[in-house]
């Protein structure tokens, strides 16, 4: 079964650091482009970050731009979101999605959803003292 499951969330203090994974089953990532999404109560959820195949492009949402990184390992079939300086309204459920790219090209953080072929299922950041 090829799916895509993040861990790594948790309650954290504001001005803390988390670091998110998200790791693919069944299939390589190779040939993806991996997008985090962010999910708060009552909110859409929006693409915050990006990066493509080899990790030559990246792409971030202003509202993270600066605090957190994206990395990707593809030897170990794994993207990595690193989260500093957090704020309470980074509080929110994040997921990360796969997008074909047979080769490697710039990435986009807002794409249509119908792009995505794998969703995983969410990890839960909550920023609060």
């Amino acid at each position: 079964q090829s799916q895509l499951v993040e861990s790594g969330g948790g309650l954290v203090q504001p001005g803390g650091s988390l670091r998110l994974s998200c790791l693919a089953s069944g299939f390589t990532l190779d040939h993806y482009i991996i997008t985090w999404f962010r999910q708060a109560p009552g909110k859409e959820r929006r693409g915050i970050s990006c990066i493509s195949n080899s990790g030559g492009s990246t792409n971030y949402a202003d509202s993270v731009k600066g605090r957190f990184t994206v990395s990707r390992d593809n030897a170990k079939n794994t993207v990595y979101l690193h989260m500093n300086s957090l704020k309470p309204e980074d509080t929110a459920v994040y997921y990360c999605a796969a997008q074909p790219s047979p080769v490697e090209r710039t990435c986009y953080i807002q794409r249509p959803r119908d792009e995505y072929d794998y969703w995983g299922q969410g990890t839960q950041v909550t920023v609060s003292a």
